[in-house]
């Protein structure tokens, strides 16, 4: 297991700060963002796009789902765009297999079925790679998220020992369904109370129960995590250290070949640097792989 911190970059973490009301605000990202053009020059890769179902190749159009919700992942602009590291790496991947990127958002829940449905190609929202998504989808993997929880500043939560406590998830997220009900669980079997896990439609919502006093903690993916601790100007405060790390991966069909399009064209941005250099312009470097898998996390 890897622990870790991550640091996001000093000019994200200033601008960031909360200027009104002390809660989280991810309406408007920060002034320093990083991003922009990302494919402007990045050059096709022929070899990829080989690889990409005719289907996909002839409409010359990807399209994506995301709930961009989940900063600094994926989440939106003032105008209700997609924006974050996440966007960025799709956005190089669309430049690489030299196909436009149509954005569709829609609820976390929903994207897996839309895929499976046909009417998305590839979801785009933080996917933890897992044995029971795999029976839907096939995943690529690209990056390496652990689980990192927040409280008040101040405060000693502990996350092996939050029982009683009131924890703040992004509802359907891995800390939703997974992580917190397996903790909750060895409380009770212990004989001590339940952690009370309360579920909020975006990670926004989440962090600022915590910083309103309406919950103790919060618990989600160590980037998503350390740039909600960075946003809040020192209301919020890591409490322990990242644990269980696991793939994020690109569902697409299952058995479809646009798989080992995506990861062809996602190595090729490995190699080629622009991975890395998306990567750190965002501060998120420390899940970086260096090799591209498919359905690596079992």
């Amino acid at each position: 297991m890897n622990t870790r911190r991550l640091l996001l970059p000093a000019a994200i973490a200033s601008a960031a700060a909360l200027l009104f009301t002390g809660c989280v605000d991810n309406s408007t990202p920060p002034s320093a963002a990083p991003g922009g053009d990302t494919g402007a020059s990045i050059a096709v890769d022929e070899a990829a796009v080989a690889l990409l179902p005719e289907e996909i190749k002839s409409a010359g159009v990807l399209v994506v789902g995301t709930d961009a919700a989940y900063p600094p992942n994926e989440y939106k602009d003032a105008d209700g765009n997609p924006i974050g590291w996440d966007v960025d790496l799709v956005d190089a991947l669309g430049a690489k297999l030299g196909l436009e990127i149509k954005y569709e958002i829609a609820s976390f829940d929903k994207i897996i079925p839309s895929i499976t449905g046909g009417t998305m190609d590839l979801g785009m929202s933080s996917f933890t790679d897992n044995a029971e998504r795999q029976k839907q989808v096939d995943f690529v993997d690209y990056y390496s998220a652990g689980i990192l929880w927040a409280a008040p500043t101040g405060s000693t939560v502990d996350p092996d020992d939050a029982c009683g406590l009131k924890v703040a998830v992004q509802a359907t997220t891995y800390e939703h369904t997974d992580e917190l009900p397996a903790k909750s669980q060895a409380c009770v079997d212990a004989g001590k109370p339940a952690i009370e896990i309360t579920p909020f439609d975006t990670q926004e919502a989440a962090a600022n129960a915590v910083v309103l006093g309406q919950a103790d903690a919060m618990s989600a993916d160590s980037p998503v995590t350390g740039y909600a601790i960075a946003q809040t100007d020192g209301k919020l405060e890591q409490a322990g250290e990242v644990f269980d790390s696991a793939p994020y991966g690109f569902p697409v069909k299952k058995g479809s070949e646009l798989a080992k399009a995506v990861q062809a064209a996602m190595q090729s941005l490995i190699d080629d640097g622009t991975y890395g250099d998306i990567l750190a312009e965002w501060g998120v470097e420390a899940g970086a792989v260096k090799t591209i898998d498919i359905n690596a996390g079992t």
